[in-house]
């Protein structure tokens, strides 16, 4: 093609691209942003966690290209948002028929075990994400679609440590108003999480793809505890192609204060500018 044509064509390609630029990113609450990273889709795409060990910190993502092969053949395949806390590690995942839900943990010594959860008959079969209370006691997994509670096990590896056996649901995490399609959670004090939703409506809180925090009556005790649940702002949704954002997985570092959240971009942009985005107060 003679140059003059290339010229038009990528001319017409930046002019479609231009206008679906949706915001860039801004302070969400106290979180200001101060940066971001490339999230591949294929193994950065569904959420991270940081695993704080004695001899090393990881930063490990998720994506449909993590899922062991082993896992994905025997019908779970879909992982979400991972979790971690006191050096160990967990990852989520969900099958498509009312088949047992699925938490793969690494020990800090580095040994996997898997621990199946059956399905409550109340209960949702999706499985977006794991968080881990701060002292090691409990998990927080969540379902989607609209809710008003988060569900909460034994932590797996540290309260429960017997894998043949069904892993309990023990108790929830009340939420004073609904939330709808939370894709990941962490906890940044005992009685504080931080929530990312994919609300694509915008009619619980009047913004879309919002950043909840959810402020607990106490610490996690083993009974059913209040959460206070309120929307922070909205997640950046910044792209050189315009359409529908999907908000995945968060993280808080609790080394320095540092928020992390994962937001894939629309269309091909899926493919070279989706980000992780970081924050701090």
């Amino acid at each position: 093609m003679r140059r003059a044509g290339i010229v038009a064509v990528l001319a017409t390609m930046i002019t479609a691209l231009v206008p679906g630029i949706a915001q860039a990113a801004s302070p969400i609450g106290p979180w200001n942003p101060i940066g971001s990273d490339r999230a591949r889709p294929l193994d950065e795409s569904q959420g991270l966690a940081t695993i704080v060990r004695p001899n090393e910190t990881i930063i490990r993502y998720t994506g449909v290209g993590t899922i062991p092969a082993g896992v994905s053949s025997r019908g779970w395949n879909h992982v979400g948002d991972p979790g971690a806390g006191q050096g160990f590690y967990v990852e989520p995942y969900q099958r498509d028929d009312r088949g047992a839900k699925l938490f793969r943990v690494q020990a800090p010594n580095g040994t996997w075990s898997e621990y199946q959860h059956a399905l409550e008959s109340w209960e949702a079969n999706n499985n977006s994400f794991a968080a881990v209370s701060p002292d090691g006691r409990w998990m927080v997994a969540g379902e989607w679609g609209t809710m008003t509670r988060l569900i909460v096990h034994p932590m797996p590896g540290i309260a429960f440590t017997t894998p043949a056996q069904n892993l309990p649901y023990a108790f929830a995490i009340r939420l004073n108003r609904p939330v709808r399609d939370v894709q990941g959670c962490d906890f940044t004090s005992p009685t504080q999480l931080l929530c990312s939703s994919d609300d694509p409506e915008g009619s619980l809180f009047g913004i879309k793809k919002p950043l909840l925090q959810v402020d607990l009556a106490g610490a996690l005790s083993g009974s059913d505890v209040s959460g206070q649940v309120t929307a922070l702002g909205a997640l950046p949704q910044e792209s050189g192609c315009g359409g529908n954002f999907e908000v995945e997985g968060i993280d808080y570092d609790e080394r320095d204060g540092t928020l992390r959240v994962v937001v894939l971009s629309p269309s091909i942009c899926l493919l070279f500018d989706s980000k992780t985005w970081r924050f701090r107060k």
